[in-house]
């Protein structure tokens, strides 16, 4: 740039000389007009720098903002008393059950009771013939009478003897002899009366009773049949079912998981009740009482029974019939429950949950739990009454993350049990 105007300058003293001009002049003349110019150019550079500065921090980013805090839903923790509760498995069995056979052999003449019905105790069942063992029992009787007159006239003669001893009119002996068939005598009646008894005790068996109240079965003999005193088959079978048993099976490890928790202060011994769920899945509709624990362990099953009493007035509980019982075995005093939304899985399968701690920072704690209750989870470890449990944005926030808690839209008295989340299921599919 600084050439153009030297050259300039060379033409003007050229052009000078040849025109009779004055090259000093010309030369002034020149400097101020190239100085204007390079003034020129410098102020249309500066323009020109001042510009693209403008543009360059027109198109600059503007100045990052600061990053904004997670929310999160989270749940205050409380502690509560809580039932523990076993489901078992078990079979239905009669209260009082048993089977009918005839004490005296003879023909069954008639059956006297209806197949399915309930009985009464000391109601006639079955008739065998009772001919023979009625001339039995008037043969006892008939020798009863016999003995008597016998030992009256033996009593007479001993009596009499006995003066006669006194005075020698009479030997010893048969003084003796008459004593001796005096106390014979006497036997002899009792020998008769228990003769008597028996036959009228086996002519009453002729008429075969209902030994206790209940429902009977079908019977296995008919009219006509020969039957015999003691056979091994019974003639028809009396059950009672109201109330009625449940027998239950336990594992000897839950039943030593319980006793351990019992031995903790944090437990105690529950209520016996048990309740009942029937094989179509409903609930029966009355409450039962544990009555007692067996003291041995099934060999081949490692279990313990458990038997329950349920009240069972329409005999909707029959005998052989399968069930499952939640049994009250123990209260948790002070337990944590929290909902599932608030416990996760790490890769091992161990839980853990998520907390908001001090100075509003996220703390995982690793957990250990025990059991679904009313669709909540009962924490032994890890969690405290007081804690505030991240059960909303989860999959937001990680381990020592700032974060701002609010209240979530379920708290834990909204939890849902078994029940209500069923029925609000079934609303929703309709």
């Amino acid at each position: 740039m600084l050439d153009a105007p030297h050259s300039a300058m060379r033409r003007q003293l050229s052009s000078g000389r040849a025109n009779g001009r004055c090259p000093v002049r010309s030369n002034e003349v020149g400097s101020r007009e190239a100085a204007s110019k390079e003034a020129t150019s410098l102020r249309s550079f500066g323009w020109l720098v001042l510009v693209l500065s403008a543009s360059a921090c027109a198109h600059a980013a503007p100045p990052a903002r600061p990053a904004a805090v997670t929310e999160v839903g989270v749940l205050q923790l409380q502690s509560e008393s809580v039932l523990l509760t076993s489901e078992l498995p078990g079979r239905i069995s009669a209260y009082e059950s048993s089977e009918v056979r005839p004490q005296v052999s003879g023909v069954i003449q008639a059956r006297l009771f209806t197949e399915g019905q309930m009985v009464k105790k000391g109601q006639t069942l079955y008739q065998i013939d009772p001919r023979l063992y009625r001339a039995t029992l008037t043969q006892a009787r008939a020798n009863l009478h016999s003995a008597l007159a016998a030992n009256a006239a033996a009593q007479v003669k001993a009596q009499r003897y006995a003066p006669l001893a006194e005075e020698h009119a009479v030997s010893e002996l048969d003084y003796a002899e008459a004593k001796a068939a005096a106390s014979q005598a006497s036997a002899g009646v009792e020998q008769a009366r228990a003769a008597l008894e028996t036959a009228t005790i086996n002519l009453r068996f002729t008429e075969v009773p209902a030994p206790i109240d209940g429902r009977i079965g079908r019977s296995l003999v008919t009219t006509g049949a020969l039957v015999t005193a003691g056979q091994p088959t019974a003639l028809t079978t009396i059950q009672r079912l109201d109330p009625i048993f449940v027998d239950l099976q336990q594992s000897s490890a839950e039943l030593l998981a319980l006793r351990r928790s019992l031995s903790h202060e944090g437990s105690a011994p529950a209520s016996a009740d048990v309740r009942l769920q029937l094989p179509d899945g409903s609930e029966y509709g009355h409450v039962g009482q544990l009555q007692f624990a067996e003291a041995v362990v099934e060999p081949s099953t490692g279990s313990v029974t458990l038997r329950a009493r349920f009240e069972n007035p329409d005999g909707v509980l029959l005998p052989g019939m399968y069930a499952r019982a939640t049994v009250g075995q123990a209260t948790a005093r002070d337990a944590i429950l929290v909902p599932p939304a608030g416990v996760s899985r790490d890769p091992k399968g161990g839980a853990t949950a998520l907390v908001v701690g001090a100075e509003e920072k996220v703390e995982q704690r690793t957990l250990e739990t025990d059991r679904l209750i009313a669709d909540r989870w009962l924490i032994r470890k890890g969690l405290n009454a007081g804690d505030r449990l991240i059960v909303e944005g989860t999959d937001k926030v990680k381990p020592g993350q700032v974060v701002r808690a609010v209240p979530a839209a379920a708290q834990p008295n909204q939890v849902p049990t078994n029940q209500s989340a069923s029925a609000a299921e079934h609303s929703t599919g309709m």
